[in-house]
């Protein structure tokens, strides 16, 4: 029987016979699927060592020849006979039934290839349409299905046709209740009952065809489950984003992701409002989290980099430690939120990410920041961290740092102490905990690096508006030369002025009588070289620890801020000040305070504490407004009645470890061995002083990377400079 049907289908085929022996063969094989559940009585036998594959083929292939031969649009016979006797439901019927064995695999194949295969327009209609729900229900819902490869290939089909069709995610989102929304139609629903009536073509996305998904059903159609089929697709996908199959996995995250990025706003509007998407979504992200172990290691957590949600593994060259795995599966996942939100609509991006930090930032993160015990602290200090540098999708990062900085953009007093997450986060950097301390200056740190400008301004520009710490009544001076004469380094005029680092000599206002600027700038950085003493000084001893690397770092970082922050139509110059404005207390912050704080105690702190406060203040300057120039790298503003600014909180340290230096026997030498030790140059041993002696070296270093930003962003009141490029070579 089986010889003379394939005889006779390519026979049909080969000898190009009339459409009507084409359709005889697609009846006679699927008349031989139907009768080998009518005769067979092995329940054993798999489905792929039956004929039923082979005879799917030949159906297969009965279609995508006999759509060549028609006109373009038209349906043929045997498409007819497929939507007229519900094949496809039918064959989802046994599909589900999982009978012969692995049947289920068949269908999801032979669905896969028909959609893919034949170029009808075959979703619009209604008898494609739902046995496709159907099978869609049967798939993405059991972890390790053994279908879980033909799902996936499945769900790759249907987001291609929708990848070239986008108005069809609505109709397969929303499936039977959007049809049933619609006003009547007077055009029938049903298929013409015999094959040789003319052929119908598919309806236009915006009409009402015969079996066109917009096409009103009568209430009699609709299935017990109602509404369960509207998110099967979602359902669906999400469900396979979770296999342990790596491919399987990648294949559904990539289809979500293109469904979401074509998505209308209809479309958009009910994946958030009638879909499961968000919170599976985030549900997933929360179990990851959950699954870790509650205590890590913060410098493992931040040398692992590189997870992104296509390659979610960890780099098998770098170290193990308990919760690796763990680890970078969250962080991939993350990663992936983030993509998603980054390409999605803007109805379902803010969607998402507002159901991130609510379930997420909120509910998780939070309660463990304000916890007690200081581990928890320092390992979700250090997550959040990592969160932050993988963060890049806008609605994300406006969320993120609601959640860190709350909304409140009034300057704050010095005797307020809200209690919200931001006070804490800063009391954190200053906490009897150094590991803690470090962690939350790395967090802040990491944040002054996005583009968000709530986050420079809530922390430090709504303080210094209106210049509250410059005395007023007094005239500001035309020129640095009126109140200076400072000796110039001859290694900073002769070495690094001239290695290309040129500040425009067209940029007014310069603050210097010389056409080019070199005076001015000469004088402001050496107000910082020559802060620290000449017996506290070591770097002279040493190579490559000259201004020029520091230079040459602070032109690359001050060029990537700038153009960072360009978007925010920042002055260039400040507002002169009102002679006849009354003075009113000027406070810089909570976090200003916290950080001149830190640097006051400089040589009291651990060395990595002063590396992790020097480098934020660093972060700090680097930022290109006038005001946080003034007030962080002008040594010579006229402070207001106490007052601080970076520079006068170094001056007293200074004259501190001028005093603590009369105490310290051999002090050169101790200085300039610590230095190396410092730099690996000679084996370390614990030494009588060895804080204040490292905190000395971070003093050195900190003064003359200030002078290198200072130089690379003059002239100081206009911090848009036109630096001319640095010659061939160099940075």
């Amino acid at each position: 029987m089986l010889s003379r049907l394939g005889a006779l289908l390519q026979e049909a085929v080969g000898a190009r016979e009339p459409s009507i022996d084409l359709l005889e063969a697609f009846v006679e094989h699927w008349k031989g699927i139907t009768h080998y559940y009518i005769e067979s009585t092995d329940e054993n036998t798999p489905a792929k060592k039956t004929d039923i594959p082979w005879r799917l083929k030949q159906m297969l292939d009965i279609l995508v020849y006999e759509e060549r031969q028609q006109a373009a649009g038209e349906a043929g016979p045997c498409l007819e006979y497929l939507l007229q006797h519900k094949i496809l439901e039918t064959l989802c019927t046994l599909g589900k039934a999982e009978y012969p064995p692995g049947m289920r695999q068949q269908v999801f194949q032979f669905f896969s290839k028909v959609l893919a295969q034949v170029q009808h327009p075959l979703l619009h209609y209604l008898n494609v349409h739902r046995p496709v729900q159907k099978l869609l229900r049967l798939g993405g819902t059991v972890p390790g299905s053994l279908t879980e490869k033909e799902e996936v290939q499945f769900t790759t089909v249907l987001c291609s046709k929708i990848q070239q069709d986008p108005a069809l995610l609505t109709y397969i989102l929303e499936g039977k209740k959007t049809v049933t929304r619609k006003k009547a139609s007077r055009e029938p629903t049903a298929l013409p009952q015999e094959p040789a009536s003319p052929h119908n073509r598919a309806p236009d996305r915006g009409s009402c065809g015969a079996w066109g998904l917009t096409a009103p059903l009568p209430a009699e159609t609709e299935e017990p489950d109602g509404g369960i089929g509207e998110s099967n697709l979602i359902t669906s996908l999400t469900g396979l984003c979770k296999s342990k199959k790596g491919r399987v996995a990648l294949k559904a995250q990539e289809n979500l992701l293109l469904l979401v990025s074509v998505a209308s706003q209809a479309a958009a509007t009910y994946l958030v409002q009638s879909s499961p998407c968000c919170p599976v979504i985030v549900e997933h992200l929360c179990q990851l989290y959950q699954s870790m172990p509650t205590l890590l290691d913060p410098a493992d957590v931040a040398a692992l980099e590189g997870i992104s949600w296509r390659l979610p593994s960890a780099p098998s060259d770098e170290a193990s430690f308990p919760g690796k795995e763990a680890l970078a599966a969250f962080l991939g996942w993350f990663d992936y939120c983030d993509q998603l939100i980054m390409e999605a609509h803007t109805v379902f991006a803010d969607a998402l990410a507002k159901a991130v930090a609510e379930k997420l930032f909120v509910e998780i993160l939070q309660p463990q920041l304000l916890h007690v015990s200081e581990q928890s602290i320092l390992t979700t200090t250090a997550l959040l961290t990592a969160l932050l540098r993988q963060l890049r999708s806008p609605a994300l990062l406006r969320e993120a740092v609601a959640f860190l900085l709350g909304t409140e953009q009034r300057p704050a007093v010095p005797g307020d102490s809200p209690c919200t997450l931001r006070t804490h986060l800063v009391r954190h950097c200053d906490h009897l905990s150094d590991e803690i301390s470090i962690a939350t200056l790395r967090l802040f740190e990491e944040l002054l690096q996005k583009p968000h400008e709530q986050i420079i301004h809530s922390l430090i520009l709504c303080h210094l508006e209106g210049r509250l710490y410059v005395v007023r009544g007094s005239p500001e001076p035309e020129s640095y030369e009126d109140t200076l004469d400072l000796e110039e380094d001859p290694y900073f005029t002769d070495g690094l002025l001239n290695a290309g680092f040129q500040p425009s000599a067209k940029h007014p206002p310069a603050p210097a009588t010389n056409s080019d600027g070199k005076t001015a700038v000469t004088e402001i950085v050496n107000s910082f070289l020559c802060l620290v003493p000449e017996e506290a000084k070591t770097s002279a001893f040493l190579e490559d620890t000259g201004y020029d690397t520091y230079v040459h770092d602070a032109y690359g970082l001050f060029q990537e801020c700038s153009s960072r922050v360009a978007p925010w139509g920042w002055p260039l110059a400040l507002t002169p000040l009102d002679p006849h404005e009354p003075e009113r207390p000027f406070f810089e912050g909570h976090f200003l305070r916290m950080l001149f704080d830190r640097m006051s105690r400089i040589l009291e702190q651990p060395y990595s504490l002063n590396l992790q406060v020097t480098s934020v203040l660093s972060r700090l300057a680097l930022f290109p407004h006038p005001l946080i120039h003034e007030y962080l790298l002008d040594p010579y503003i006229n402070l207001a009645p106490g007052c601080r600014s970076l520079f006068s909180v170094l001056v007293r340290v200074i004259g501190d470890l001028m005093q603590r230096i009369q105490r310290v026997p051999q002090f050169p030498g101790k200085l300039l061995l610590v230095r190396k030790q410092l730099m690996g140059q000679v084996p370390g041993e614990q030494l009588d002083h060895q804080t204040l002696l490292q905190g000395v070296v971070v003093l050195e270093e900190f003064c003359k990377e200030l002078a290198a930003i200072a130089f690379v962003k003059f002239p100081p009141h206009g911090p848009h400079l036109c630096l001319s490029p640095p010659p061939e070579g160099h940075v």
